[in-house]
């Protein structure tokens, strides 16, 4: 979907943001180009907007956002805890938002060993993601090359027995072991053997993975999603694929949480006495995956907020935080959230969490308004409010419960939260096709309407609460 809501137009385009694939692409997008008094595409009527409400909108720049989010899958790509990768995005957030004029601190914490890797090739689809999964009793550290070959079955009987010079692709059809092949293809001399995953039911699509092996394998072993697999094949239809494989090992990595905050209107640094109303999304992504939607989405509206917030009278302090290590367990959330005492939780008027709420897929129509326990609070309250004054409150879900996001960090220790994303209308688990899939990309699963209308509506919400 995409940045381009014609006013005459009440419903939501699939993606009026064309392909972003190198530079100077951010020029073929067509920006939104209602007016603050005009109704948003798919609302209900005009909005009723408040003098805060009217500060926010007019100062919002989406492209600011759309810079970002290319920088951070694009530029940096797959951000996969403990790894340089997703250092580096911690490192660009935390400088764009010391640009802005916020205190800026980052909270790094050890997380366990990680083992990725990287395909590459002239025949692969640049326009995916070509990361992937190592086994962790496989060859560590090293590049390899050869010429895909699809194994025949299963079966070590059917396996050629000479592979030198090829890496071995796998092709399941129900769950198996890949460990009798994996030790076979290296012993009839295979670079090394990729496993694969069967297709997941739609919308869903498998993700990227590092197989389980039960024994040492001397080649590197590593497993792709369901959109990698399926290009691998596309490619290898079309005549001999060349293939490198680089594995890398990262031993007792760290991750980082990105923590930003300024003072309310009275003054001087942030202080004790006065509450504070937190903006968060988490900023890595899974391995595989780009996460331009989960959560590059989430982390440039918190950017763009910032950059629009940043002289806004508050009686609260206000802050932003982009969390590392989300994707294996909300790490840094909890981490952050357990680490707080009574008194600094009892300031934390309320945490605004936004994961996956840009994306381009059609059946995503409904705003969805989540609480861990599935109760109003002043978090969800302003939201809905501020979805009313927008205009979009039939579009929102009441109150529902749900955690698997870091607004359940705080819910688990007191603090007033919730998570805001788009899905599909049925229940909040219709999540689409792109989800932690190599193809979740500007060009394929970003909406520019849809990351706008959120900005809106958590920049509303949050300067109610932040001046109440």
């Amino acid at each position: 979907m995409s940045h381009s809501h014609p006013q005459s137009s009440p419903q939501l385009s699939r993606r009026a943001l064309l392909a972003l694939g190198g530079a100077g692409a951010l020029s073929t997008i067509a920006w939104p180009s209602w007016a603050a008094d005009g109704a948003r595409p798919g609302a209900v009527r005009a909005p009723k907007l408040t003098s805060g409400d009217r500060q926010i909108i007019n100062q919002l720049r989406p492209e600011n956002a759309i810079e970002h989010l290319t920088h951070l899958t694009e530029g940096i790509g797959q951000r996969y805890s403990g790894t340089p990768q997703e250092k580096a995005a911690a490192d660009y957030i935390a400088g764009v938002l010391d640009s802005y004029g916020y205190d800026v601190q980052l909270q790094e914490f050890t997380v366990p060993d990680r083992r990725v890797g990287e395909l590459s090739g002239p025949a692969l689809d640049t326009s995916i993601a070509w990361g992937v999964g190592s086994a962790a009793r496989a060859a560590q550290d090293t590049t390899v090359r050869g010429t895909l070959t699809v194994a025949p079955s299963g079966s070590l009987a059917d396996l050629p027995p000479d592979l030198r010079g090829q890496i071995l692709m796998r092709v399941v059809t129900v769950t198996e072991d890949i460990t009798p092949l994996a030790v076979a293809a290296a012993a009839r001399g295979a670079e090394a053997v990729i496993a694969t995953r069967v297709d997941a039911a739609y919308p869903r699509q498998a993700s990227a993975f590092a197989p389980t092996l039960t024994a040492d394998v001397g080649i590197p072993v590593v497993g792709v999603g369901q959109v990698q697999k399926h290009a691998l094949l596309t490619a290898l239809s079309r005549g001999p694929v060349t293939l490198s494989l680089t594995t890398v090992q990262y031993l007792s990595p760290t991750s980082q949480n990105v923590l930003a905050r300024r003072a309310g209107k009275k003054g001087g640094p942030p202080s004790r006495s006065r509450q504070e109303v937190m903006l968060c999304a988490h900023y890595d992504s899974v391995i595989g995956a780009r996460g331009a939607n989960d959560d590059g989405s989430g982390t440039v509206l918190c950017l763009e907020l910032a950059r629009t917030m940043r002289n806004l009278p508050t009686s609260s302090d206000l802050s932003f935080s982009l969390w590392g290590s989300e994707e294996v367990g909300l790490v840094g959330s909890r981490l952050y959230a357990r680490g707080l005492d009574a008194a600094q939780k009892a300031r934390l008027a309320g945490v605004f969490n936004n994961d996956m709420v840009g994306t381009s897929w059609d059946p995503a129509e409904k705003y969805w308004v989540l609480d861990y326990f599935g109760e109003s609070n002043p978090v969800n309250a302003q939201v809905l409010a501020a979805g009313e004054r927008l205009g979009y409150r039939a579009q929102m879900s009441d109150v529902t419960p749900r955690g698997s996001s870091d607004h359940q960090s705080f819910s688990e220790v007191g603090v007033h939260s919730g998570n805001f994303s788009w899905r599909g209308v049925e229940t909040p688990a219709l999540l689409e096709p792109e989800y932690h899939s190599a193809d979740d990309t500007i060009a394929a699963n970003i909406s520019v309407e849809r990351l706008t209308i959120s900005m809106e509506i958590q920049g509303a919400a949050a300067l109610a609460l932040a001046r109440s």
